[in-house]
């Protein structure tokens, strides 16, 4: 195993990895339902579902036959020109489930792509209708992804650094927690009132890299109908709140207002191969429907809609969709509440909080909650040792397990968390 390692370390770079100073990667030799088996032997649960991806456990036999059967009949074709049964089911399904206003699906490779196409979709929306609306709106915190357009609508801060001078302007809001909603809204409805905005962009409900940190319905859907009163296109950045994680199938049927573009990505496969999809409307649709073909949307990726992935992310909704799966997740967010109200007057939590198969909650630790809290060196670490695959965002525990999880498997995960609460003022000068 040495040698593997030895192998890894001279010819592979990790992402948001340091190349100096950190600890030997696990060596992997197999996953099975929540589990990860390391070439050592040691059994280690995926409790954050492998970066929010996983729906259905690893290595889940329906989705490995459904990509085999697939390889046999044709592994991939370009896209232009071209199409397959797999991509027009996978279409037509999404559409039977994301909200009634969305008409057309757009396929691109990851969650980055998704928001850059989304992005680059409002943007040319009026650009071919000869209407002047260079600005875009974003609330302070965001995630969307790393490459330029992403980075762009995305917290700005030392992920970004090195790239601000090339990073295009944006209008950033304050974030809207309880205590703020109502002047951030001001401050939304100030910006949007000048004429000058074409995009809204946002994580629903869930800012998930900034810290898991929740915001309010109420607020969005205030938000969204100033924006759409003023013509404003709503994209919401549905990468990690997609496919029931927050118990909807989608952020976007808990609001009142719905978004004119949507962008998917990290369960849509239930997290075996990556895609990436944007939605939108049918009055987006229009803009871009002319004889003159400068308003085409040029972009598309090598592996646009390719039919395997496509055959394996039908293969994930047929699981998703079913009663047993809707019903896990109903226990999975009941297990959760549970356990965030025993925890929640503990001297060493901050903020418990759950929406849906999402738990998290600050350690209280001296230094405030940000991802580059050092508290995440020794958690990580401490976790891993349990035999548990928690990576908590600097301070910020959280858990999003895959939905096959058992209630078995989830208590142990929270009892291992509540002894390690109990330990951490012993702790606490290493964290």
């Amino acid at each position: 195993m040495n040698d593997w390692l030895s192998r890894d370390r001279e010819s592979i770079w990790h992402p948001f990895t340091p190349l100096k100073g950190m600890t030997r990667p696990e060596m992997l030799e197999k996953g099975e339902g929540v589990y990860l088996y390391t070439h050592e032997g040691k059994k280690i649960m995926d409790v954050i579902s492998s970066w929010w991806v996983n729906l259905h456990g690893h290595s889940h036999p329906y989705l490995a036959k459904a990509i085999a059967r697939q390889a046999e009949q044709l592994e991939h074709v370009i896209f232009a020109g071209f199409t397959h049964e797999p991509a027009i089911r996978l279409a037509e399904r999404l559409l039977d489930i994301l909200p009634q206003n969305q008409s057309k699906i757009f396929f691109s490779d990851n969650g980055s792509t998704a928001t850059e196409v989304g992005i680059k979709m409002a943007f040319q929306f009026f650009y071919n209708q000869g209407i002047e609306k260079k600005k875009i709106i974003a609330i302070d915190g965001a995630y969307h992804g790393d490459t330029f357009g992403a980075m762009s609508v995305g917290d700005r801060g030392a992920f970004t650094a090195p790239f601000d001078p090339y990073l295009f302007d944006v209008e950033f809001i304050d974030f809207p927690d309880q205590h703020s909603e109502d002047q951030v809204l001001q401050q939304f409805e100030l910006l949007v009132a000048g004429g000058e905005v074409a995009a809204f962009i946002f994580e629903p409900l869930v800012q998930g890299a900034s810290g898991m940190r929740f915001y309010s319905e109420r607020w969005l859907n205030s938000a969204m109908e100033i924006a759409q009163r003023h013509g404003v296109v709503c994209i919401a950045d549905e990468v990690m709140t997609g496919f029931g994680r927050l118990g909807s199938l989608f952020a976007a049927d808990r609001l009142q207002h719905k978004p004119d573009i949507i962008c998917l990505s990290k369960g849509l496969t239930g997290g075996v191969l990556p895609m990436g999809v944007t939605s939108c409307t049918q009055a987006i649709q229009e803009a871009y429907k002319s004889d003159d073909l400068m308003k085409t949307f040029f972009h598309g990726h090598s592996f646009t809609g390719n039919p395997i992935i496509c055959a394996v992310a039908n293969a994930s909704l047929d699981l998703l969709l079913t009663p047993e799966c809707e019903a896990n997740r109903q226990r999975i967010a009941q297990k959760h509440q549970e356990f965030m109200h025993r925890i929640k007057g503990h001297s060493m939590v901050r903020n418990a909080r759950t929406i849906g198969t999402i738990l998290a909650f600050d350690l209280n630790t001296e230094r405030d909650s940000s991802y580059f809290n050092e508290a995440r060196h020794h958690l990580y670490p401490y976790f891993i040792e349990k035999g548990l695959l928690i990576r908590p965002l600097g301070n910020v525990i959280y858990l999003i397990p895959p939905y096959i999880i058992t209630n078995d498997e989830l208590d142990r995960v929270y009892e291992t968390i509540a002894e390690f609460l109990e330990l951490y003022p012993t702790l606490k000068s290493r964290i």
